[in-house]
């Protein structure tokens, strides 16, 4: 909603913004583009004079600014269909979807396409470091979009990637996950395939070739070329990684070699990630071969793996991930690089999905890459913790706030650690409180 916000800003409306719990880089960027921002939501957050209200899908009825709206009779939109209507009418949408990797993915995307001069437009589920925006018009015909599969509004319960019909999507990888709208894997795969029903003939569909629940959402029904991407020298398009840590990989295209990355990410998802990205760019026709070499300069997005410090020899990084396979790629990536440093994760499971239950079998899985964990176990966010802790392979703690969470990194920390903070959320800012504690202790 905050770069729904920014490419309002940037067509020349006036915008008002109100939310609660608003913490950066979303808050900083709003705030740098001069959006006003309200804190909480309350009956006279919207202007009445305001022309339209854009309603972003954590809101629902018995919202007191979403019911006066609602009573004043205000024309209100989401923010799915407000792009649908306003940004992607005459471009060539490429949309990003997948359980996890699509904020990375649509990312690299857009950068491969200014590396090639396209000028492109872009609505990123988090601040670029190398654009230092989440969204922006663009003058060039494409436009990248991050597709997501969660519901568009109260009044609109389809996923919201259905408003984007795409010239090329992304389909990176098909998970459980959002257990408070979906009930199971089958109800995510039919949205997918709702999107795939969207893509003409003349677009293409870049898929995970290792990916059995997205093979069984081309049985469906296609209607568009596909080209499928993974490890498999098979797949049309195939990585050979050249260092186990992902940050060398060579590309393949139909057995041919394309290039060579060299970059900063780490992990096989993220080489995942770049091969898809890649084989988008190529079906716009972009010339791989000189676009690959500005991947050497890519600096992703912040809060993925973000390095925001080092003090007393301790390494921090500041990331999103949320979901359990997200975690075990990260930090099997982080592994490869560090060797047998010890990797300290300090985590907020605060998902929906976390919270109802859905990941806790996977949870305590995904940290065997940690030597130690320390989880915030807010007193209002329902999750078993203790059964979590006893499957960790190493190290575990929980502990109620914040506070108690920086004075237990405070003692399991030590000199060549690398702790890595894991959140979807604001996390009160810890990440950065640590690095402050270790600066000046």
């Amino acid at each position: 909603m905050g770069g729904v916000a920014a490419l309002a800003r940037e067509k020349g409306h006036t915008v008002r913004g109100s939310d609660q719990g608003i913490y950066p880089p979303m808050s900083t960027q709003l705030e740098r583009l001069g959006i006003a921002l309200d804190p909480g939501y309350r009956a006279d957050s919207v202007a009445p004079d305001c022309d339209e209200v854009v309603i972003g899908n954590a809101l629902s009825r018995g919202n007191p600014a979403v019911e006066a709206v609602l009573d004043a009779g205000q024309r209100y939109i989401s923010g799915a269909q407000w792009l649908s209507e306003q940004v992607l009418p005459g471009r060539d949408t490429l949309a990003v979807a997948g359980t996890h990797g699509k904020t990375t993915t649509t990312t690299i995307l857009t950068w491969l396409l200014h590396s090639a001069g396209r000028e492109p437009g872009f609505l990123i589920g988090g601040v670029a470091e190398d654009f230092g925006v989440s969204a922006r018009v663009g003058s060039g015909r494409e436009f990248v979009v991050e597709a997501d599969e969660y519901d568009t509004a109260f009044f609109d319960k389809r996923s919201k990637f259905v408003h984007y019909r795409p010239l090329v999507a992304i389909l990176n990888n098909l998970e459980y996950d959002h257990a408070d709208i979906f009930p199971d894997v089958a109800a995510i795969q039919r949205q997918f395939h709702h999107l795939i029903r969207t893509v003409p003939a003349r677009g293409r569909l870049i898929v995970n070739g290792e990916d059995a629940y997205l093979a069984d959402v081309l049985a469906m029904g296609c209607w568009t070329p596909v080209e499928r991407f993974g490890f498999d020298p098979s797949l049309e398009w195939h990585a050979e990684l050249v260092e186990a840590d992902g940050s060398v990989f060579v590309v393949h295209h139909r057995g041919e070699r394309v290039g060579e990355v060299r970059w900063s990410l780490l992990g096989r998802h993220n080489v995942l990630n770049g091969l898809a990205a890649l084989a988008a760019a190529h079906a716009v026709g972009v010339e791989l071969a000189t676009v690959i070499p500005a991947l050497a300069a890519f600096r992703s997005v912040k809060r993925r793996m973000e390095v925001i410090g080092q003090a007393r020899d301790i390494t921090l990084y500041d990331d999103f991930a949320h979901h359990p396979t997200a975690i075990r790629t990260t930090l099997e990536g982080l592994r490869a690089k560090v060797g047998d440093a010890r990797i300290v994760v300090a985590m907020e499971p605060r998902s929906n999905s976390m919270r109802l239950g859905a990941h806790a079998q996977a949870l305590a899985p995904s940290l065997d890459g940690a030597d130690a964990v320390v989880f915030l176990h807010r007193p209002e966010l329902a999750w078993d913790a203790a059964s979590v802790i006893a499957a960790v392979r190493g190290e575990a703690h929980a502990v109620p706030d914040t506070d108690a969470l920086l004075a237990q990194l405070g003692a399991i920390a030590a000199p060549g650690d690398h702790v890595v903070f894991m959140s979807n959320g604001g996390f009160d800012g810890a990440p950065r409180r640590f690095l402050a504690q270790l600066q000046h202790p």
